[in-house]
C-alpha cells in the first residue's frame, strides 16, 4: 500500500519493543513509489515518548525506503542543508501512517560534507535492553556503511538538486 501523492500523513517511529518513539503530526506527500516515499514537513508538531512536544522550524524532506535500513531528513536551513540519518527498520505505510522501528543510531551530515555518528552509547545499551538479535544488529551496523558511502559519493538524496526539486514539488502543490 503507498500513500495518496499530494495528501497529508502521520509519521510514527517506534522502538524494537513495540513503544512509541516519536510522532510528526503531518507530512505532505511529494512523491510515492516502490522504491521510496517522500515527505515534506514544515511547521509541523513533533511528539516525543516523553510527551515532549516541538514544533519544526524549518522544511525537511524526509525520504522512507521500504527496503532500506534507514531514513533521511535533510533540513534546509539558511546556511545550507543539513542531513538527519536514522537508522531504522524499513518503512511501511499501513494507511493510517508511514511506520518504522528507530534503531538509535543516526548519522548527522552537514553542509560541509562532515558527518558524525551519534548514539552509540544508546544502540549498545539498547541492543541489550530490547534483546536485538545479530541479525539486526549486522543489518543495522552494515547499513549504517551503506549510508555513509552513499553521503561520501553525494548519491541521491545527499545533493542539493534533489532536494530544491523535492522542495519545488511541495511549493508547487501544497494547498495553505
Amino acid at each position: 500500500m503507498l500513500p495518496e501523492l499530494y495528501s497529508h500523513i502521520y509519521i510514527q517511529s517506534f522502538k524494537h519493543d513495540g513503544s512509541l518513539h516519536r510522532t510528526w503530526s503531518k507530512g505532505f506527500v511529494v512523491e510515492t513509489n516502490q522504491k521510496q516515499t517522500v515527505i515534506v514537513t514544515n511547521k509541523t508538531w513533533v511528539i516525543e515518548a516523553d510527551g515532549r512536544r516541538w514544533f519544526t522550524k524549518e522544511p525537511a524532506i524526509c525520504f522512507f525506503y521500504p527496503d532500506l535500513w534507514f531514513n533521511i531528513i535533510s533540513m534546509i536551513r539558511k546556511n545550507g542543508t543539513y542531513y538527519y540519518c536514522n537508522l531504522a527498520s524499513p518503512s511501511i505505510y499501513d494507511g493510517e501512517a508511514i511506520k518504522n522501528i528507530d534503531y538509535d543510531l543516526d548519522v548527522k551530515l552537514y553542509p560541509d560534507g562532515y558527518y558524525e555518528i551519534l548514539d552509540e552509547d544508546e544502540f549498545e545499551q539498547h541492543s541489550k535492553q530490547m534483546n536485538y538479535s545479530t541479525d539486526i544488529i549486522n543489518i543495522v551496523e552494515g547499513q549504517m556503511k551503506e549510508l555513509i558511502r552513499r553521503m561520501e559519493a553525494c548519491e541521491e538524496p545527499f545533493n542539493n538538486e534533489t532536494i530544491r526539486k523535492y522542495y519545488k514539488e511541495y511549493q508547487k502543490n501544497f494547498r495553505f
